[in-house]
């Protein structure tokens, strides 16, 4: 007869099995734009021209006044709070239902690189689209050919 020892430790215990399947997102295939409160983030795209800086937000279904933007030195923040209120009153049958969405995204712009003054936003068809002008000193200059004297 032989002696089996066994190894409890390397056996997950039922708590740790149930909390692992259960604290896991089931239904997120790839989407990683949601936190660990199941809100969502929303996308953003940075694209970096020889003049500007473009900044795109995808968050349909908002409107302007829905957004608030910052900058405090070179620290540039996208905001959004909103809130949606309803109530239906059928008899003695009252039914209330509300939703509260906030995020807020912030970039690090290089110093001494943008005109603040010059920074427009816009918000049309669900993108907020943020172009942010460079200084005319931090523009890349084309070569230009250097004679030898």
């Amino acid at each position: 007869m032989s002696l089996i020892k066994w190894n409890r430790a390397a056996q997950p215990t039922f708590p740790s099995l149930f909390d692992d399947f259960f604290g896991r997102e089931l239904f997120n295939w790839g989407n990683n734009n949601f936190s660990s409160t199941s809100t969502t983030v929303p996308s953003v795209n940075v694209k970096e021209t020889a003049d500007t800086y473009e900044v795109e937000v995808a968050a349909p279904g908002m409107e302007k006044n829905d957004f608030q933007i910052t900058l405090d030195g070179n620290l540039l923040t996208i905001s959004s709070e909103k809130e949606n209120r309803t109530e239906d009153k059928d008899g003695n049958y009252t039914r209330r239902e509300f939703s509260y969405q906030s995020f807020q995204r912030s970039f690090n712009l290089p110093k001494d690189v943008v005109d603040e003054d010059r920074i427009q936003a816009k918000y049309e068809n669900g993108l907020l689209h943020l172009t942010i002008p460079k200084k005319e000193e931090a523009k890349k200059k084309a070569p230009r050919q250097i004679e030898i004297g």
